[in-house]
């Protein structure tokens, strides 16, 4: 927290960060991101809970050798908190595009509490 109140970037830093846990294999940075109680809404599934969602992330993702350019981040406040929306692509080892997505995140106690997939 800053002296004149709370950062209000500090969700968009998180969630930068994010994608830089999962970019660089920082399973411990992803751990302390997220809350216990984490869920991860995407098209292909559904994973509940820190645990399993870093265990998923470490062990079982089809390709663990992949980047998230960031092309925008928004943020929303509203009657629920903030959410910050992150448009980006994922990317191979080569630099092709896999997909296309845009992330909603939100955030309970400073963090991440649900995140939200759409790809394209």
């Amino acid at each position: 927290m800053r002296e004149d109140g709370p950062d209000p970037d500090a969700p968009a830093d998180r969630a930068r960060a994010y994608y830089r846990a999962l970019d660089e294999g920082d399973y411990d940075l992803l751990e302390r991101l997220l809350a216990p109680e984490f869920v991860h809404d995407r098209p292909d599934r559904q994973l509940d809970g820190r645990s399993r969602f870093v265990r998923f992330m470490r062990e079982e993702r089809p390709q663990t050798d992949t980047s998230h350019p960031v092309d925008a981040v928004y943020r929303r406040v509203g009657d629920g908190g903030t959410e910050i929306v992150v448009r980006g692509r994922l990317l191979d080892t080569d630099g092709n595009r896999l997909v296309g997505f845009v992330d909603v995140f939100r955030f309970e106690d400073g963090r991440i509490c649900r995140l939200d997939t759409y790809t394209r």
